[in-house]
């Protein structure tokens, strides 16, 4: 009797299922309008996101197109991601001749495009190593995990002791080791218990991260030269450079997060080498991700010298896709176009030009209180008018052709690609003038 119980559960389930699976593959066949289509996606997937209202078909350069073929510049980059501009014909050449040879072949065997890739990135960069993984989290994860094996092999920290310590307001993804270092009750709430061994200092705070790092059990401070999902906050000139040094004198290591903030986002290949050379660093531990492969798939890396990087031995750390040879070979051609086409030189020019009118645009009373920023990753701060937000302004900059998100609120980011020019900026420039005239009223 049980068993035929059970047969006839299964049996419901199955033809359940079916039916299900007829409606959704129907609906997904034939959406015919952008409402039809987020409505899909809010029936059928995860709530874990709150997208702008706008359903994007192609891109090209700067600019995105929804499906009714209206344009709009494009000022979140896929937060960064795409930096060399939306399919770029180069990167996407790559990607296909690469694709019709050979994508993955794990890293049981080697390939024809890792090492190759190994000897231009360290080269680039100016380090003895690289490890590749796919998602800017993983890197991450790989970074802490170097530092720690590097804290009991080289430093001697006692077992199971080692302490890692992050920048209060970071953000470097959504894992668990990532929300275990968050200050965003969003990001850790529900999800414990939470990574041991991980610390927080305040941002820009010299003598903060002097006290901390004086516990021997530290190993590591990880921290990005600006942080991004904090709302492009912008630390003193020197920080790096100076954290960097600290760190050196107790003998901890400087984590660099440039998921966001390298390849070139804010006027130079890495945030870290600062606005003059007097002011640049050289962090022991490099995270790179995002644009790393111009948005064309998941590719992330960690760089470090020998000291760091072999202390991990064989089967002690990999990933199935990292070093895959479709990544190796559109990560060179996307980091090649980044040096090609200047566009480290254009963010930082192009950059200046916008804050100085985004400068012009703020005032005591009207839409916009704040502006700051480096290179071509900025942000504008929304005054509270009301129950305006800054989601209502980037609704409003959507409604002119101009697609931005905000962040905590009040605060609106401006990435755009790269590869922007002087007419598309004072387009974005007229754009945010009016957006801010009407909010302002």
């Amino acid at each position: 009797m049980l068993r035929a119980c059970n047969r006839q559960r299964r049996l419901v389930c199955t033809r359940s299922n079916v039916r299900l699976f007829s409606e959704a593959a129907a609906a997904a066949q034939s959406p015919a309008t952008a409402e039809e289509m987020i409505a899909l996606e809010d029936k059928f997937g995860a709530h874990n996101y709150h997208p702008l209202p706008v359903v994007l078909s192609r891109g090209n350069g700067v600019h995105l197109y929804d499906t009714d073929e209206r344009r709009y510049l494009d000022f979140l980059s896929a937060y960064s991601a795409v930096n060399q501009g939306h399919c770029h014909p180069r990167i996407i050449a790559a990607l296909v001749k690469q694709a019709q040879e050979l994508t993955l072949t794990s890293r049981a065997f080697h390939n024809n495009r890792l090492g190759s890739f190994s000897a231009y990135i360290t080269a680039l960069f100016g380090y003895d190593r690289v490890l590749p993984m796919n998602t800017g989290v993983e890197g991450g994860e790989t970074a802490v995990k170097l530092a720690r094996r590097w804290g009991y092999d080289k430093k001697k920290i006692p077992k199971d002791q080692a302490r890692v310590l992050f920048a209060e307001g970071n953000f470097w993804g959504r894992t668990l080791a990532a929300v275990s270092s968050s200050t965003d009750p969003s990001s850790y709430e529900g999800y414990g218990p939470l990574m041991p061994g991980f610390g927080l200092v305040p941002y820009n705070d010299l003598l903060a991260l002097e006290a901390a790092v004086k516990d021997p059990h530290v190993c590591a401070y990880m921290v990005e030269p600006i942080q991004g999902e904090a709302g492009v906050v912008v630390p003193a000139a020197e920080y790096m450079r100076e954290a960097h040094r600290i760190c050196q004198s107790h003998d901890v290591l400087l984590i660099a997060d440039e998921v966001q903030t390298g390849i070139g986002r804010t006027g130079s290949l890495l945030c870290s080498d600062g606005e003059t050379p007097e002011m640049a660093c050289r962090p022991d531990i490099v995270v790179l991700g995002k644009a790393l492969s111009g948005g064309v798939l998941p590719v992330s890396v960690v760089l470090a010298d020998d000291e760091v990087m072999l202390n991990i031995r064989p089967g002690e750390h990999g990933s199935t896709y990292g070093g895959n040879p479709l990544a190796c070979q559109v990560a060179m051609t996307a980091l090649q176009v980044l040096e090609d086409e200047n566009l480290c030189d254009n963010a930082n020019r192009l950059g200046a030009v916008f804050r100085e009118k985004m400068l012009s645009l703020q005032s005591e009373d009207g839409a916009i209180s704040g502006v700051r920023g480096r290179g071509l990753l900025n942000a504008i701060e929304i005054r509270p008018q009301g129950d305006l937000t800054a989601w209502d302004f980037c609704l409003g900059l959507r409604d002119r052709g101009l697609l931005a998100k905000p962040t905590h609120d009040h605060i609106v980011r401006l990435a755009p690609p790269l590869c922007i020019n002087d007419d598309q900026v004072a387009e974005a420039v007229s754009i945010i003038e009016d957006c801010a005239l009407q909010f302002g009223r």
